[in-house]
């Protein structure tokens, strides 16, 4: 059913962002530190974890599906501008780290795009 892949989504954000905050608490920094990524990891291998058991059927991903395209875009937008704006006012390293940890980023793709393709 739909409303699996939905409450799915909905304890994968709940865990995400709880162990993003915790994580902040830990580090002596008053903000959620990765919990959108936590969250998405979770989602992830959640659902290839049901899927490899059989329990995680079409209809239930209609349901992750739904919300992704609608939410996660929204909240990883959300979570870039928050980090974005702590970066400018974070002074010259914090918006070199961003910068350097993009290019890299960007310089990977054709790496990870070679890793995938069929032989």
């Amino acid at each position: 059913m739909t409303i699996y892949g939905v409450a799915l989504l909905a304890v994968s954000t709940l865990v995400g962002l709880t162990l993003g905050d915790e994580l902040g608490a830990l580090l002596g920094v008053k903000a959620n530190i990765g919990g959108v990524g936590f969250a998405m990891l979770l989602l992830i291998f959640s659902t290839d974890w049901l899927k490899a058991r059989g329990r995680f059927t079409p209809p239930s991903a209609a349901g992750v599906v739904f919300w992704s395209n609608m939410y996660i875009p929204i909240v990883v937008a959300m979570a870039a501008q928050q980090n974005v704006l702590a970066s400018v006012k974070g002074g010259p390293l914090a918006i070199l780290a961003g910068v350097a940890g993009t290019a890299i980023s960007f310089a990977m793709i054709p790496a990870l795009a070679r890793l995938g393709r069929p032989k």
